[in-house]
């Protein structure tokens, strides 16, 4: 049996959370400006695995609608711009820099998007975008270009509706999110978008951050999240190594033991924190005991929310020249790490069990707890409600 092709607006998002906020907006201002039948693919580029994903996305797109227009946006549009572009299925590119303005989808420059549907429980907002780092494994300033921060009054005006729209927890996104406040005049940093977020929407239960650059954290925003019981006990960091030799070659600004520093400072003053990390396996050079750093480093920090890559090389970039790690064997490393992560994460949702968590319900019958502890959600719970639960065992990964 085949379906009806859909109809309409339909925007297919890829990647990071940047995007998926961004995509909101899209579809949204799409909508709004009566943009007909379209799909819109918006692509990400981060490794050759997620090129792979947007190609295959933009196929099975035209499969599934035929007849619309089929547009692709994102970081892979600009990285891979020639490339998509000739693919038959595609009917064109819009810049990354453009997405989320009217004009470049052919709509009046005024077009608003309407005030959020009530509803939602949680809501992405980007508050920065771009990067002025050049870390070597990188192709994201291609796609993203230099970092560019929003205004705090623009900021404050989208969480104020989307608080009006029933929306219980904010997650600020961002490509290079502690940047945030650098290029404003004066400037700023983003301790002071967190204090002002939390004066100026007081009614805001919950405030999370996506990943951040540990190097980065300003004073305040150190004491905003040791201290402040609406900034969420959940540090997610842009660590990408364990080990001192490959964050040099990285061209990260951190080494292992600024990282140990500060999730120690932060557990003094917070102890219940709970971390999470990207982290890269396999990077070029990367030898058996540069391994053994990057595995010992996700015990010694405890994360618990690991996102784990196999180095991918990307062209043009200078990790791409040096000399490769075997592909199988980069690939058996991040499933060492993956491994590593899971343990920590066992024990610590173990060490969860018995203590009261206040969970933020979702529409898919599960809810995060503030530390981003999964739960199980017994029958009957509204979705955006604030429920305390206090788990007796683990059910398929879930706190129940």
């Amino acid at each position: 049996m085949t379906s009806e092709p859909r109809s309409g607006v339909e925007v297919i998002s890829l990647g990071c959370r940047l995007n998926l906020s961004e995509s909101e907006a899209m579809r949204a201002m799409l909508a709004a400006g009566d943009g007909g039948d379209v799909v819109v693919i918006n692509s990400c580029a981060v490794t050759a695995e997620a090129l792979r994903q947007t190609r295959q996305a933009i196929r099975r797109a035209r499969r599934a609608r035929p007849d619309a227009r089929l547009l692709v946006t994102g970081c892979a549009a600009e990285i891979e711009r020639e490339a998509l572009g000739a693919m038959a299925e595609v009917d064109g590119l819009i810049p990354n820099a453009a997405k989320l303005d009217p004009r470049a989808w052919n709509l009046p420059a005024a077009t608003v998007a309407p005030a959020p549907p009530l509803g939602h429980t949680r809501a992405f907002v980007a508050v920065q975008n771009g990067c002025d780092h050049a870390c070597t494994f990188c192709v994201i300033p291609q796609g993203r270009g230099p970092s560019r921060s929003r205004a705090i009054p623009d900021v404050l005006a989208e969480i104020r509706a989307l608080r009006d729209g029933g929306v219980a927890e904010v997650v600020l996104t961002g490509v290079d999110l502690t940047s945030w406040g650098h290029d404003l005049t004066p400037a700023l940093r983003l301790g002071d978008l967190v204090a002002a977020i939390l004066r100026g929407v007081p009614d805001l239960p919950r405030l999370r951050l996506s990943s951040v650059d540990g190097i980065e954290i300003d004073p305040l925003l150190f004491d905003l999240i040791s201290d402040e019981a609406r900034v969420m006990p959940h540090l997610h960091l842009s660590l990408q190594h364990g080990d001192d030799l490959m964050l040099k070659r990285m061209k990260r600004r951190h080494a292992r033991a600024d990282a140990l520093d500060l999730v120690a400072r932060l557990r003094a003053r917070r102890p219940g924190i709970a971390i999470g990390a990207d982290l890269i396996a396999g990077f070029p050079t990367e030898d058996e005991a540069a391994h053994a750093a990057n595995l010992s480093i996700i015990a010694e920090l405890d994360i618990v929310h690991g996102h784990i890559f196999p180095y991918s090389p990307r062209p043009g970039t200078p990790a791409a020249r040096m000399p490769q790690v075997p592909r199988a064997t980069a690939l058996a490393r991040a499933a060492d790490c993956r491994a590593a992560v899971a343990t920590q994460r066992a024990v610590w949702l173990e060490r969860l069990i018995g203590t009261p968590h206040m969970v933020l319900a979702e529409r898919d019958g599960t809810g995060h707890a503030p530390n981003f502890a999964r739960f199980a959600l017994p029958d009957g719970v509204a979705a955006g409600r604030l429920i305390e639960l206090t788990p007796t065992r683990i059910c398929e990964g879930l706190l129940a």
